[in-house]
């Protein structure tokens, strides 16, 4: 069975052909020499590095894990040397600035590429990965001095970035935060405290690691209102940019996980380390969300990756594994029994992995869209692409995982008792995805933000952006009975979103009460309207006879799939989100234990 296979046509059909990627590069200026050929050469070569060298060591990397040795950890066999060939490819840079060392190209095919490399591998994925919210925030928020010793290292890869934010007594509710910062006489500052779950914090891949630190300065206001941001390098910087000595940061303990397991997810001990400030002080959580919203869209691409990986692994073994008799009659004469993916509810099982996958690789290439115009539209356009995507991130980090850790399981499903087992892969995929609903903020802490804190705090401005967007589509396309079912969901969003806000001027705990359902109900029909642009996309081409007639007809097909089985999953969410605080809230503490 192949490990993993780049879904290079799906991909190109999302982004000519769903989203019109050409015409939207050539539409900004630092973009416009990024075409098809260009972006296509680099997918191929992406796909290569995916297939022949990250996905062989997923499984092994796994049954191995990293290792603890007195402060140092060792990462799996081959994961260093994938990583040299990383650097040396020139991957890391590619879509950072040219100004320090990048290449320029287009934040929206970075996600592409991302999602290749995480699906073949996601722990490893994990440590450049995490490199790319620290470049984002050194770049915006940083001096061009920090922009020169530590941007040009981590854009070429040579150094990695983490953020470094959990404490052991805190978890999200960072304003509980005690990492200190003492001010030293040469302006820097000396930083002591205990961070936790910190992925990648130390390893063996690269020469030096740039901690990204929150941290209280001795005059700060309590709360989240007095955190600052510091960068904290694993070795010192010397006068002329090479690394110098060890500064005072130690990894006290790697964390034994479900998943991941060749991730390091470290304990991070900082015992007067030096440390430089970023951005304004007590100005920390601003500069801070400039790395969360990446590393939000990041953990949003897990779950597509999850989702592709499952859907690949069960297809081939529902292909090739053969049990019982097709209730229809006999599809497989020269055999014993039929293979599996006859039954239908192993189909049942493979289309919600394909449309979950297929769905969320179409939204997650629209935000891509809106990263680009963010990083080089014009100033209003820009503006109105920043308040889309807020909107969105939640929507694409909660439920993209949700649903993504849905179709992992769905692989275990297919493969009967062998996905219990080790050696398929299938379950490996169900522990690794499972972190994807947890760190970079839960699914309640990302329903809470969408419904509590943008939508009702805008009155439901936030979103008519994109629910006008999708209306425009509907009136369009009116008369196809997908896009009246679409009208109708987009219709009834707006109306629950009303609902919901009368209930939580009475009674605030009615937002708590309904906000993942209603961050549910926002995901399906979020990838209900990319299921309809996608069938419509499909058909003009069926009916223009161009391209390959058996891809447009199952996208045609898994639309068809979406709509009458996934997105009716919304009528309970509507009535769920709608029943109140009070099943919830009326029973006494004391009265659970009984």
């Amino acid at each position: 069975m192949a490990d993993y296979k780049a879904p290079l046509r799906d991909i190109q059909f999302t982004m000519y052909e769903l989203l019109d990627y050409e015409q939207h590069w050539q539409a900004l200026p630092k973009f416009e020499e990024t075409g098809a050929d260009i972006a296509n050469a680099i997918m191929e070569e992406n796909a290569k590095f995916c297939e022949n060298v990250l996905a062989p060591i997923n499984q092994s990397g796994d049954a191995e894990g990293c290792q603890w040795n007195d402060g140092e950890v060792t990462t799996p066999k081959g994961f260093k040397e994938a990583y040299q060939q990383f650097v040396e490819a020139g991957w890391p840079s590619m879509t950072h600035s040219p100004d320090h060392g990048g290449q320029g190209l287009p934040p929206s095919l970075g996600l592409v590429l991302n999602e290749m490399v995480g699906t073949a591998n996601w722990s490893w994925g994990m440590y450049p990965g995490l490199s790319h919210g620290a470049m984002n925030t050194i770049e915006e928020h940083g001096t061009d001095e920090q922009k020169e010793v530590y941007l040009t290292k981590l854009v070429s890869g040579e150094w990695t970035g983490t953020m470094c934010l959990t404490e052991p007594h805190c978890g999200t509710d960072l304003g509980m935060l005690r990492t200190k910062a003492e001010p030293n006489a040469d302006g820097s500052y000396a930083i002591s405290g205990t961070k936790i779950f910190i992925s990648a914090g130390e390893h063996d891949m690269a020469e030096n690691i740039v901690h990204i630190v929150l941290a209280r300065l001795p005059d700060a206001p309590a709360g989240t209102k007095g955190i600052s941001l510091f960068i904290v390098p694993k070795f010192n910087i010397a006068e002329d940019g090479s690394v110098a000595d060890r500064n005072g940061v130690s990894c006290g303990s790697i964390e034994h996980k479900m998943g991941i397991k060749a991730s390091a997810t470290c304990v991070m001990n900082f015992d007067n380390a030096k440390g430089y400030l970023i951005g304004p002080p007590n100005r920390g959580l601003n500069c801070m969300f400039t790395f969360m919203n990446t590393a939000r869209l990041g953990t949003a691409l897990q779950g597509v990756a999850h989702a592709e990986l499952g859907f690949q692994k069960s297809l081939d073994y529902a292909r090739d594994r053969l049990q019982m008799r097709s209730l229809s009659g006999v599809k497989n004469p020269d055999g014993p029994a039929d293979p599996i993916i006859v039954h239908p509810d192993v189909r049942r099982m493979l289309l919600t992995q394909k449309a979950f996958a297929e769905g969320g690789r179409m939204l997650m290439a629209y935000c891509g869209k809106l990263v680009d115009i963010i990083s080089n539209g014009e100033e209003e356009s820009a503006k109105e692409a920043d308040a889309k995507l807020a909107f969105l991130t939640p929507i694409c980090k909660a439920f993209l995982t949700e649903v993504g850790f849905e179709s992992a399981n769905h692989g275990v499903q297919c493969f009967g008792g062998h996905g219990f087992i080790s050696e398929w892969g299938a379950e490996q995929n169900v522990r690794d995805c499972r972190i994807s609903m947890l760190y970079e903020g839960t699914t309640g802490i990302q329903a809470l933000d969408l419904l509590g804190r943008k939508v009702l705090m805008s009155q439901g401005e936030i979103m008519k952006p994109f629910t006008k967007e999708v209306h425009k589509f509907c009136q369009a396309n009116a008369g196809n009975p997908l896009v009246a079912t679409l009208a109708e969901a987009n219709k009834q969003w707006g109306e629950l979103t009303m609902k919901v806000g009368m209930a939580a001027m009475e009674n605030p705990d009615e937002v708590g009460a309904a906000s993942v359902d209603y961050l549910m109900f926002s995901g399906y029909v979020v990838l209900g309207y990319f299921w309809a642009l996608a069938a419509t996309k499909a058909q003009a081409a069926l009916d223009e006879g161009r391209g390959d007639a058996a891809f447009y007809t199952a996208k045609v097909q898994a639309a068809n799939f979406y709509f009458a089985r996934i997105l009716p999953r919304t009528e309970s969410l509507a009535t769920t989100m709608t029943s109140g605080a009070s099943s919830l809230m009326d029973m006494d503490v004391e009265s659970f234990a009984f």
